[in-house]
């Protein structure tokens, strides 16, 4: 069986800075993956390793700084056999739907998938859609919100878990999936992983040409920091949890 997860690689949150006038700066931030497609990645390994003679490929599309054999390794080192990426400047902040069109190239360039697995957001942005708009661009089924998966022939039954109710479904494959972050814990490399990572095939190309954004983000900017107001009470106080019930039914 091949499987398929695309990844997001974005700035490390950590490294990024807030300017004074709340701009914000990720220059010298790191890149990482993001950490639902770390969920993503394991719950495709874990299908995999249940499938004899399965294969799992990640492939994304992100700025040049992606290409970092730190970051790389890391990803390889998870279980995936193979990575594909496009790292390239233009295709810095693509909305959803020419990061679809853009990771549609890479699958349409790879052996046939059976499955590809999506996580189920971005954990900058956070719009879910990549994942319906990957398989629209793909012509092929999707199903959200996957919380278990499991493969017979050429049939997916999926486990949602919606808001009041466990639904569970069947997709015939090829078939694209979204997963949320309760499907899998990803794992920790070990160190033989970490040094198996570095001889498998990795290939990291610039974007020939970039597909059209849909949407244009005008601004991004750290929201307006609020002034909070805290006051400490004593309960051993006479008259402080009157204080604090009256202050309570007055926030609310």
């Amino acid at each position: 069986m091949n499987i398929i997860v695309p990844i997001k690689v974005l700035a490390d949150d950590q490294d990024i800075v807030v300017a004074a006038d709340r701009s914000l700066d990720d220059s010298k931030a790191h890149r990482i993956v993001s950490t639902y497609d770390l969920n993503a990645i394991e719950a495709a390994v874990q299908l995999a390793s249940a499938h004899e003679d399965s294969k799992v490929v990640c492939v994304s599309v992100a700025d040049a700084k992606a290409d970092d054999s730190k970051l790389k390794k890391g990803i390889l080192a998870r279980g995936v056999d193979e990575l594909v990426m496009i790292a390239d400047d233009a295709c810095a902040d693509l909305d959803a739907h020419a990061t679809a069109a853009m990771l549609a190239r890479l699958v349409d360039g790879l052996d046939a998938a059976d499955l590809i697995v999506c996580g189920d957001g971005s954990a900058d942005n956070y719009a879910q859609q990549v994942d319906v708009q990957l398989a629209d661009a793909l012509d092929l089924p999707v199903v959200t919100a996957v919380s278990a998966v499991s493969v017979e022939g050429a049939v997916a039954t999926c486990d949602r878990m919606l808001e009041t109710q466990l639904q569970t479904v069947q997709v015939d494959l090829p078939a694209v999936i979204s997963v949320v972050p309760d499907i899998a814990l990803p794992r920790i490399p070990g160190m033989k992983d970490i040094l198996a990572a570095g001889k498998k095939p990795s290939s990291v190309n610039a974007a020939s040409d970039v597909a059209a954004a849909v949407v244009d983000v005008v601004e991004t900017k750290a929201p307006q920091q609020a002034e909070r107001k805290m006051e400490m009470l004593d309960a051993s106080v006479d008259g402080d949890l009157e204080k604090f019930a009256a202050a309570l039914k007055a926030a609310l």
